[in-house]
């Protein structure tokens, strides 16, 4: 498992996808959309058959943009990373911090997919590849993604233990807007991994986690809340709003994406989790916490 390491300590379970299978799983696409493109250009072809040159031209650049760039952008973004290669492959397309991508990062990725790929027939993208420490194509690097393996033998798949009952949906206003994807990797991977934490070496790292996070949100920790506490809790409303908009669309709330009255939070329960990144639970359904899981180790507060 090709791990990697935080400035805390704390281990990154995220598990960067190798280079073959992503070649594999680019090569399956490639051919799923020059075989659709093939077939509308023959079909265009046919229809404007009346039509001068410069007019034939210009469809035939729309369909190439609308075929081979806008047609990548739209299967990631309403698939949320998964592609039919990708699929195919046990691959997923998730951000740094393992949440799921949106429009922009698929929009990223496939703008420079057309030179990382189609101009220059994949050689960038793997140089760029095997030059990154996590395989990461400059597409992933400036649209902040990276590419993971989701399938995942089940006994090493980790847990996101749940914020205690009594802090769900207290966060359901916060402005989550400005945290940064750096800090939720940094906070997501503290929680997965601090019960393997040395207890001053963990209270400190959830210390100064917190107090970033309350920068951030522009809301200090409310007084006798536990800092994992506290982590926990924002990291469940922040999973509960992706759901919301992946599952939901135009339920979440205009600022910073809180939750409107009509819907209520998710109540999170540990969350099984691919080589890092959290699963997402199912709108409405509740979650149970699995026998056997370790305990939070959250108490409330006096």
């Amino acid at each position: 498992m090709n791990e990697l390491v935080t400035g805390d300590a704390v281990v990154l379970g995220l598990r960067p996808a190798r280079l073959p299978s992503r070649a594999l799983a680019i090569a399956i696409d490639l051919a799923v959309v020059l075989f659709v493109f093939v077939l509308i250009s023959i079909g265009l072809a046919i229809a404007t058959v009346s039509l001068d040159e410069a007019a034939k031209a210009a469809i035939a650049v729309a369909t190439f943009l609308l075929v081979l760039v806008g047609g990548p952008i739209a299967v990631e973004t309403l698939s949320h990373g998964r592609s039919l290669g990708k699929l195919a492959c046990g691959l997923r397309v998730v951000r740094d911090d393992g949440g799921p991508i949106r429009f922009r990062h698929a929009l990223v990725r496939g703008a420079m997919g057309i030179v990382e790929i189609l101009m220059t027939f994949g050689v960038v993208a793997c140089v760029s590849s095997l030059v990154s420490a996590r395989g990461r194509r400059l597409g992933d690097v400036f649209a902040g993604t990276l590419v993971i393996r989701e399938r995942v033998p089940a006994g090493r798949a980790l847990a996101v233990p749940p914020p205690p009952p009594w802090l769900v949906g207290r966060f359901a206003q916060l402005d989550l807007s400005s945290v940064p994807d750096e800090l939720w990797l940094a906070i997501r991977q503290y929680l997965t991994r601090m019960h393997q934490l040395d207890a001053g070496v963990g209270w400190s790292v959830a210390q100064r986690l917190a107090g970033d996070l309350a920068v951030r949100t522009g809301a200090p920790v409310p007084q006798g809340v536990p800092a994992a506490a506290y982590l926990a809790a924002v990291v469940n409303e922040r999973q509960a709003r992706d759901v919301r908009r992946a599952f939901a669309p135009g339920v979440a709330g205009a600022a910073g994406g809180a939750a409107t009255p009509a819907v209520q939070p998710v109540v999170s329960a540990p969350v099984p989790v691919a080589g890092g990144v959290p699963a997402t639970p199912e709108v409405g359904v509740p979650v149970v916490k699995p026998e056997g899981a370790p305990s939070t180790g959250f108490a409330p507060p006096a």
